[in-house]
């Protein structure tokens, strides 16, 4: 291979890598956002597979300052009547936590809407494996 041809060469690979890269980091940002100074984990694509009742059940869930700032319930398929008594029972139950300490809590679901608390904590705690991995 000549001079200029290897050039070429290492200028190409050099061009994907780099387009690979800004992809991957595009992907991310689908996921963690930067709002008001907080990180927004939203879990639409990571808790894809995390069922309740019915289907997914996405959060958002901000964090500022290393402390879970809130949580944002966001649309689903659930039984309004169940997901409305879980989403009221486990709104603020995170808030104010450390991250370290939120993973470690045993925070209990809403009795009579088992599937969409179990839902909604699992997604939690992937937004904050999340978070901790990617912040």
């Amino acid at each position: 291979m000549h001079y200029y041809d290897m050039k070429k060469y290492l200028f190409i690979c050099a061009a994907v890598a780099a387009m690979m890269l800004l992809t991957s980091a595009k992907q991310k940002d689908n996921v963690m956002t930067r709002e008001n100074g907080a990180y927004v984990v939203n879990t639409t694509e990571l808790g894809k597979n995390v069922d309740g009742y019915v289907g997914p059940t996405p959060l958002k869930v901000y964090i500022r300052k290393n402390k879970i700032q809130k949580i944002e319930f966001l649309p689903n398929q659930e039984t309004p009547k169940y997901w409305n008594a879980a989403k009221k029972h486990l709104q603020n139950k995170w808030d104010g936590m450390k991250v370290a300490d939120a993973k470690k809590a045993d925070v209990d679901g809403r009795t009579g809407a088992t599937f969409s608390s179990d839902a909604v904590k699992a997604n939690v705690k992937l937004a904050l494996d999340y978070y901790e991995k990617h912040k």
